[in-house]
């Protein structure tokens, strides 16, 4: 499984937006490397931000 779909995966499994500090720690992965695909969903759609620097599904 990739990045993103590790990321997609953690952000369903909380079930309530997220930053990038807790998918790392949900995950193992680095920080950066959660940046960096938090990036590209973002660019895709397949993240939204219904609050302020949190993250959900889009």
């Amino acid at each position: 499984m990739d990045e993103k779909n590790i990321v997609l995966e953690a952000m369903r499994k909380a079930g309530e937006p997220v930053n990038a500090g807790k998918i790392a720690e949900l995950t193992g992965l680095d920080r950066k490397v959660v940046d960096k695909a938090m990036a590209a969903l973002k660019k895709e759609g397949a993240i939204v931000s219904p609050v302020r620097c949190k993250w959900t599904p889009a």
